[in-house]
């Protein structure tokens, strides 16, 4: 699986992007999103508040509900404003 991470969170988990292989236990964006908070207390940080946060998996806009598995692309990032 890839995960994708940009602007502030980029640089909070210290790379733009990185190859995971969650425990097959891992099968939602949440539940990713735990276990990634427990593999680093940066990404812990970063994702303490979630409402700050948007998640696309394979480039398509997802909950924390979504599924994820093998080969899916999720990335996260910050609301984007504009106008």
């Amino acid at each position: 699986m890839k995960v994708l991470y940009f602007a502030w969170l980029r640089t909070k988990a210290g790379v733009g992007e990185e190859e995971v292989a969650p425990p097959a236990e891992v099968t939602t964006v949440g539940a990713l999103v735990e276990w990634l908070k427990g593999r680093d207390p940066a990404l812990a940080e970063a994702f303490a508040d979630m409402r700050l946060i948007r998640v696309a998996v394979n480039q398509d806009y997802a909950g924390l509900d979504h599924c994820v598995g093998t080969g899916d692309e999720v990335a996260f990032f910050p609301p984007v404003t504009g106008g």
